[in-house]
């Protein structure tokens, strides 16, 4: 006779957890004590964090602060207003931004597409001593000072995009009402326009697009990039089912800030424009303006109560880009770059 198979001892959980059966597994706490250098890390890294809110509040005050008085004289006509004649109460934002926002609209027209190629070609099909070499030239390209940028643009490119923008004007213009130009088949008609200066600043916001956009498409997971081969895929197949489905929340953030460079360029810009307080609505015809092209225009023959206005189209100008990052955040946590991937 065989012995009787003595009954399974109860399944005890870990000290301090409760019981939950044989056939259930209960995860382990671990818990470490903190060290003073973590305390100490922690405190920085949070520190760090808040000093963030605290600069943004701080400018915000000052903005604030200094356009009280010319908010307070004109109320909220500021941002209906067309005209900027200060010493008669009479001015306003209204025909300034819409030109700003264009400048950068069309910037980034130019630059996505140009960017994303360049980031796509650097990392996934350039040699690898020719994408250093690349990799290199574009963050030269970053770091060359704006004003080189416009006077570059005002001497060299201008007199020679002078052609292709009276051809989009002649050939394009009864399709495309907003490229037509309505002063005449002139020289002048055609230069220091809206266009020519997006396409400045459009080389200018290149750099940083790609550069970022590069950095997140070759985090890419490795395994699969495999993945997709092993399954026969091309290599532009790779790229469009792997790397871009990856890379979709780090485009969108590099955009972004490039738009946000695009709103805020000065100096390129108002090197290139002819300032007008016109609402432009045919963007290669003669005369352009921005907020930060405005300011800098005419901070230096400002009375008090115009340096107050400057600063409240500062103020606006700071508002608009904030709400530009956070509805880029809020995009960019919806799609976050990796998040539905196995590393």
């Amino acid at each position: 006779m065989t012995a009787a198979a003595e009954p399974a001892a109860p399944y005890a959980g870990a000290p301090g957890q409760p019981d939950r059966g044989p056939d259930q597994d209960v995860p382990r706490i671990i818990t470490a004590p903190a060290t003073a250098g973590d305390r100490v890390f922690r405190g920085v890294l949070r520190l760090a964090g808040l000093s963030v809110f605290a600069i943004m509040g701080l400018i915000a005050f000052f903005l604030v602060l200094r356009g009280a008085d010319a908010l307070r004289i004109v109320g909220w006509s500021f941002l209906t207003e067309r005209k900027w004649q200060t010493a008669a109460h009479n001015f306003g934002i209204a025909a300034v931004l819409p030109d700003g926002l264009l400048i950068a609209v069309i910037a980034l027209t130019i630059a996505v597409p140009v960017a994303l190629s360049s980031a796509i070609f650097i990392s996934e099909y350039a040699p690898v001593r020719l994408r250093a070499l690349l990799i290199t030239l574009v963050d030269l390209m970053a770091a060359i000072p704006s004003i080189v940028y416009g006077l570059w643009g005002l001497f060299f490119l201008q007199p020679r995009i002078l052609g292709l923008v009276r051809w989009m004007a002649n050939h394009l213009g009864d399709a495309l009402p907003f490229l037509k130009v309505r002063t005449g088949d002139v020289g002048p008609s055609y230069t220091s326009s809206t266009f020519i200066a997006g396409v400045v600043v459009s080389l200018m916001i290149i750099p940083i697009v790609t550069s970022l956009s590069r950095e997140v498409f070759s985090q890419a997971p490795q395994g699969e990039r495999e993945g997709a081969y092993a399954l026969g895929s091309t290599r532009w197949g790779m790229v469009r089912t792997v790397v871009l489905p990856f890379g979709r929340g780090g485009v969108i953030g590099a955009v972004m800030l490039g738009f946000g460079r695009a709103m805020g360029e000065t100096i390129a810009v108002a090197l290139i424009i002819s300032p007008s307080f016109q609402t432009i609505t045919h963007v290669l015809e003669n005369g352009a303006n921005s907020i930060p092209a405005l300011i800098a225009l005419r901070f230096g023959e400002s009375d008090a109560l115009s340096l107050s206005a400057l600063m409240a189209a500062g103020l606006v100008l700071f508002a608009l880009t904030l709400l530009v990052n956070v509805a880029a955040g809020f995009v960019i946590n919806r799609s976050r770059s990796g998040s539905a991937t196995a590393d």
